[in-house]
């Protein structure tokens, strides 16, 4: 057993041909610039020859030395791929630019123009919101305040520090606004590139780090099996054919006593959120979610709902459901018992 399995704080034993093949493709001025760069943000080729001023195809000729050394990773989204620090390779090369003095001038001109990116990326996400502003605020107006829902999901994921969290159907990244910040490491799937162009300025805006963002299909997410402490799952079931099956999917990533939490509407009757909103559920009661998660393997643990008050505009109650995962691990068995304590 690794030195990582016993202190998940531990930086991952790698082999002796892995880290000379790290440190080979770490050893040269634009691979290090990009590895600085990669410790920010994930960002695109095009971004990154901006950043950079060098041509495509130098760019990309050393970003595929960085994925072939294991310290960068490539995703691809819709016409775009991303580059990010690859999940073993990241905590390696993170060490790296640490030892780099923060005023270098290098490194400091190449984060300078880095955040103009941002910039860039901040005002085509405005843009793209400015545009359906009138629906989110439709959307707001149905239930509850978002404060008060976003209150009861932070005493539910409680404030324990998390190894690793996955939000399914990030959509515009509040969620991982919540939670990363408890956590070592956050990753957020979403089927759509645009809702992840928004929510990737929403990352960069809060410093978030330890964040990275993935496309793909809420019943076939690209993540590793049990691999997260905490998965939520908020206001994605009820534009869902098969909710039951995507909380198959959210089990699956849980480690062993990892925690679930769906957020949702309550079960209503307004019809009309079908055909303005794409609504196919009209909300979920709470013996239905009950039922998926004892299908997927899992406990129900809390039902918790959150009700218009009066002189709260909206007519919908937003249900959290908080489920845990049954498989304990036998390291962690006094630590599972003073949680149920």
């Amino acid at each position: 057993m690794s030195d990582a399995t016993h202190n998940p704080g531990a930086p991952a034993r790698v082999s002796f041909e892995a880290l000379l093949a790290g440190l080979e493709a770490a050893g040269e001025v634009t691979r290090l610039r990009l590895i600085g760069l990669l410790c920010e943000a994930e960002l695109t080729v095009s971004e990154l020859v901006a950043i950079l001023g060098q041509s495509q195809p130098r760019v990309s000729r050393h970003l595929k030395l960085l994925v072939e050394a294991g310290l960068a990773e490539r995703q691809r989204e819709g016409a775009w791929a991303f580059y990010r620090l690859a999940e073993r390779g990241g905590s390696f090369a993170r060490a790296l630019i640490a030892r780099i003095e923060e005023s270098d001038a290098t490194l400091a001109a190449d984060r300078a123009r880095l955040a103009l990116a941002r910039e860039a990326r901040r005002k085509q996400a405005a843009a793209y919101f400015a545009e359906r502003a009138a629906d989110w605020d439709s959307i707001r107006a149905l239930h509850a305040p978002e404060e008060r829902v976003e209150a009861a999901i932070r005493e539910m994921i409680g404030a324990k520090p998390i190894r690793a969290v996955l939000d399914l159907g990030t959509g515009t990244g509040r969620m991982l606004e919540l939670a990363a910040p408890l956590a070592e490491r956050a990753v957020g799937v979403d089927q759509s590139p645009a809702m992840l162009a928004l929510a990737r300025s929403r990352i960069d805006q809060s410093g978030l780090r330890n964040v990275q963002l993935r496309q793909g299909d809420i019943y076939a997410p690209p993540v590793e099996r049990d691999g997260y402490d905490l998965v939520v799952i908020h206001q994605v079931l009820h534009f869902l054919d098969d909710p039951a099956r995507a909380l198959s999917e959210a089990a699956r990533a849980l480690r062993p006593a990892g925690k679930l939490i769906v957020v949702d509407f309550a079960a209503h009757g307004e019809e009309y959120l079908r055909e303005q909103f794409a609504h196919r559920r009209l909300g979920f009661a709470a013996e239905e979610i009950e039922t998926f998660v004892r299908a997927a393997g899992l406990e129900p643990v809390e039902t918790r709902l959150v009700a218009p008050q009066a002189g709260e505009p909206g007519k919908l109650t937003v249900a959290l459901w908080l489920a845990r995962d049954p498989r304990v691990i036998a390291d962690e068995l006094p630590r599972y018992a003073m949680e149920l304590a």
